[in-house]
C-alpha cells in the first residue's frame, strides 16, 4: 500500500449516462446515489443530457443538486464541459465563438453553484477552415468569464488541436491566464506513442483534473482481393478494466504526483466496454478502478 495520501477517486457521470449502445442509463439523481454507494467521494458530471444540462439546470436546481451531494458525501469536482471551436467552420456569418463561449460562461456559472472549481473544456477539431492560431485568444476570453466565478477551465487532451501534451503546453503559455490550465489525460500520449512519465512532468504544474479509461489494442486490416492478402489499417481500441489495458497509469499518476498534483482522478467508461453496458458491469468496473487507485 502507498504511504503517500492516496488519489482521490471520483465518478464520470458519462459512465451512466447510456450514451453508447447498451450502457445502462440512469438520470443525474440516481447517478450520484450510484456514486455515493460505491464509495466514491467527488463526482464529474456531464454537462448535456440526459444530465447537467444547461437548459434544465439553472440556479435553482443546481443548489437542489449540491444539497444532494451534500447528502450523500459527494462533492463535485468538475463539470464536464462539450465544446468544439471549429464548429460549423464554414459559416463564418453564424457567430460560432461567441455562442460556444457563452455556453462556457453558463457551465462556469452552474459550476459556483455547485461549489464546483473547474469546468473540462476542450480545443477544436481540425477543420480547412479553422484558424488554429485563434484558439490563445478564445480561450483567454473563455478563462477571464470563468474566473469572474472564481472558476479555472481545464483544457482536455482530446480534440485534434493541441492534443500532443507539447502542443497543450504551448498553448497554455500563448493563453497566458491563471484561469486557463489543463484537464491532462494518460490515454492521448499513450495513443500517440509518448513517454507518459516525462508528459506527466511537464504537464503536472498545470494540471487541474486527470480523466482515466484503459484500453487494448485491436488491430485491424482491409482485405485486397488483387493481392489475396491484408493490408493494415489504423487499430481500434477496446475499453476495458482499470489495469488490464497497454496504459501505463501507474507511472503516469505516480509521476504527475511527484511533481505536483494532488487533485482527484475521474474514471469514465465514454465508450463500449468489454463485458458490455450493464449496471452490474460498470458497478464491477467502477470497483476495480477504486481498488487500482488505491494501489497508487
Amino acid at each position: 500500500m502507498p504511504l503517500h495520501q492516496p488519489f482521490e477517486p471520483c465518478l464520470h457521470s458519462i459512465s451512466y449516462a447510456g450514451v453508447w449502445p447498451g450502457q445502462a442509463r440512469l438520470d443525474l439523481d440516481a447517478f450520484l446515489e450510484k456514486a455515493a454507494a460505491l464509495g466514491f467521494r467527488s463526482v464529474m458530471l456531464m454537462a448535456k443530457r440526459p444530465h447537467l444540462s444547461v437548459l434544465d439546470y439553472g440556479r435553482e436546481q443546481c443548489l437542489r443538486l449540491r444539497e444532494q451531494m451534500d447528502s450523500l458525501g459527494l462533492r463535485c469536482a468538475i463539470i464536464a464541459g462539450y465544446n468544439n471551436f471549429s464548429a460549423d467552420a464554414e459559416h463564418p456569418e453564424i457567430p460560432h465563438r461567441e455562442i460556444q463561449l457563452a455556453h462556457i460562461e453558463a457551465l462556469a456559472r452552474r459550476a459556483a453553484d455547485l461549489g464546483a472549481p473547474a469546468v473540462r473544456i476542450f480545443t477544436a477539431y481540425e477543420h480547412p477552415n479553422f484558424a488554429q492560431h485563434t484558439l490563445a485568444e478564445t480561450l483567454r476570453e473563455a478563462a477571464h468569464r470563468a474566473a469572474e466565478f472564481g472558476v479555472t477551465l481545464g483544457v482536455q487532451n482530446h480534440h485534434d488541436c493541441a492534443s500532443h501534451y507539447l502542443s497543450l503546453l504551448d498553448l497554455l503559455a500563448a493563453v497566458d491566464h491563471p484561469n486557463c490550465k489543463a484537464c491532462f489525460d494518460a490515454w492521448t500520449p499513450a495513443l500517440q506513442g509518448d513517454d507518459l512519465t516525462t508528459a506527466a512532468r511537464l504537464l503536472a504544474p498545470h494540471t487541474v483534473h486527470t480523466t482515466a479509461a484503459d484500453y487494448q489494442r485491436r488491430p485491424r486490416f482491409q482485405y485486397k482481393p488483387a493481392q489475396v492478402n491484408f493490408e493494415p489499417l489504423t487499430p481500434a481500441v477496446q475499453a476495458v478494466p482499470m489495469g488490464r489495458g497497454i496504459i501505463d497509469y501507474r507511472a503516469f499518476l505516480t509521476e504527475l504526483r511527484a511533481a505536483g498534483y494532488t487533485g482527484s482522478v475521474a474514471y469514465e467508461m465514454c465508450s463500449p466496454l468489454s463485458g458490455g453496458g450493464s449496471i452490474e458491469n460498470l458497478d464491477r468496473c467502477a470497483r476495480i478502478f477504486t481498488e487500482y487507485l488505491a494501489t497508487i
